[in-house]
């Protein structure tokens, strides 16, 4: 009795766990797809206010999630916290206008697939083996097969693009630094308000020129409740679901869903080598990222760590991206 009882409990565990990784699986997969489709819809309003219109708007409801939630003590901050936060909040702020510029010119899918070549260049740099090496000439070949330049190019769009990988591998960097200075989501919830700082210019340009249309106005703030809060919110639950690692590679699901949104919402269909590409510097990232996961491990196991690495999602980025 007690062996079948021990057997029951065996099997009820391995069921619940199971339906946990499905959970994870799916809120994960709702989340990147509420986040690119918001970039899609937030796209729409590029024509009256700009992307840095967007991107201004998407700022101030970032701004109005995470300072309420993280309640950073500003009085409290020393400098050793504050120039990590500041350039945080800048380099967010580069980020963003960048991605949301390489939309409009090239499309939403090439974009977002060229920005996530910054988490896969943090990754490669943070160690130096020959597989490292692989990674980075896949990816190589990766870009060039989606770019495939050529008289038609948009070399202004993939420039803008890459500045936004190179921004996002920035906000990485700095948010780990930022992060161990300061407790719970102030790094983040701070950087927001450095970063909204910079877009308050642009909107108060945009109101005084009577600009911002209601139809506008609503596609950015669907962007911004879709790229900010759902993410924000989706990671925060997906993660008790599944581990840190698993997390971070099924982050590089992103591009496909970045492609799906562009072709659904704005009628951006790819052509075969873009659709090549994007599988390549996909299939990349996601072998850097398990690559990674699996020497933090290995280093992490003789100190038998019980604490969490640092998880930075592509929404990320506390829903910064």
């Amino acid at each position: 009795m007690e062996l079948q009882r021990a057997q029951r409990t065996a099997q009820n565990r391995g069921v619940r766990a199971g339906t946990s990784i499905v959970r994870g699986v799916l809120t994960m997969t709702g989340s990147g797809l509420s986040n690119q489709i918001g970039a899609g819809i937030g796209a729409h309003a590029f024509p009256i206010v700009g992307p840095a219109g967007v991107v201004a708007v998407r700022q101030f409801v970032a701004a109005a999630v995470l300072l309420p939630v993280a309640r950073p003590a500003f009085h409290r901050f020393t400098w050793r916290q504050w120039w990590p936060v500041l350039l945080l909040g800048a380099a967010t702020a580069l980020m963003n206008i960048c991605l949301y510029v390489a939309i409009d010119r090239i499309g939403l899918g090439l974009a977002v697939t060229l920005e996530f070549l910054g988490p896969l260049g943090v990754a490669l740099l943070s160690s130096r083996s020959r597989w490292d090496l692989v990674c980075g000439l896949s990816a190589g070949l990766g870009v060039y097969v989606l770019v495939m330049p050529g008289p038609s190019s948009d070399f202004i769009g993939v420039a803008v693009a890459l500045a936004a990988a190179a921004c996002w591998a920035a906000y990485i960097l700095l948010n780990r630094i930022a992060g161990q200075r300061l407790p719970g989501l102030q790094a983040p919830a701070a950087g927001t308000l450095v970063s909204l700082a910079f877009y308050l210019p642009v909107a108060g340009y945009l109101l005084g020129q009577g600009v911002f249309t209601a139809p506008a106005l609503l596609y950015a703030i669907a962007a911004g409740v879709l790229c900010s809060v759902v993410p924000y919110a989706a990671d925060l639950i997906a993660l008790r679901h599944v581990p840190a690692g698993f997390f971070g590679v099924f982050m590089s699901i992103n591009p496909i869903l970045a492609a799906l949104s562009g072709t659904l919402v704005l009628g951006q269909v790819l052509v075969l080598h873009q659709w090549l590409g994007m599988g390549m510097i996909v299939a990349t990232n996601t072998v850097a990222i398990w690559l990674a996961g699996r020497r933090t491990s290995a280093a992490a196991a003789p100190c038998q760590s019980n604490s969490a690495a640092p998880v930075h999602s592509a929404q990320g980025a506390a829903a910064e991206n």
